[in-house]
């Protein structure tokens, strides 16, 4: 995939309004990166959505346990989760009628992107970002992030 096509399924998803971000922890020192992506979508003007059945909110917010839980539904989502649990979101996805699906990876270790979940999205007709982190694009990309989006898109590590 050329780094336009990708660049415009990134486009695509973070244009949708109401977001969930499947991942939020409440272990913030060790898992902050949903919590970060959670705040950063909030402050770009998304209806986001908390999803952990571990918690009932986040932030002060309400958490759901999945996504037939949301009020409305959402347009998308991100996950930052194992792969074995993104497997079960995408299924959770098609069941709710979600039609994007953003698996977080970060440069070093650490991702949730699971082959089973990508091919089945992909026939299930959800359009899928396989990798990078949504960070890395939109308004108010930080400086390190804007770093690690030119050095992926460099050395051809954009997700196809």
């Amino acid at each position: 995939m050329s780094a336009t096509a990708h660049e415009n399924r990134v486009h695509d998803f973070l244009a949708q309004r109401r977001i969930a971000v499947a991942g939020v922890s409440r272990d913030r020192g060790r898992h902050p990166v949903g919590n970060l992506v959670y705040h950063r979508l909030k402050k770009t003007g998304h209806e986001v959505f908390p999803v952990n059945p571990h918690m009932q909110t986040f932030d002060g917010d309400p958490c759901y346990p999945d996504l037939q839980s949301i009020p409305g539904g959402v347009d998308g989502v991100v996950i930052i989760t194992r792969p074995e649990i993104t497997e079960r979101i995408v299924r959770d996805c098609s069941d709710s009628g979600v039609r994007r699906v953003w698996m977080h990876r970060s440069m070093g270790k650490g991702s949730s992107v699971s082959a089973e979940a990508v091919e089945y999205c992909r026939q299930q007709g959800i359009e899928v970002i396989a990798g990078t982190c949504p960070m890395m694009y939109g308004d108010g990309v930080d400086l390190g992030h804007a770093c690690m989006r030119w050095v992926i898109k460099l050395t051809g590590g954009l997700p196809s």
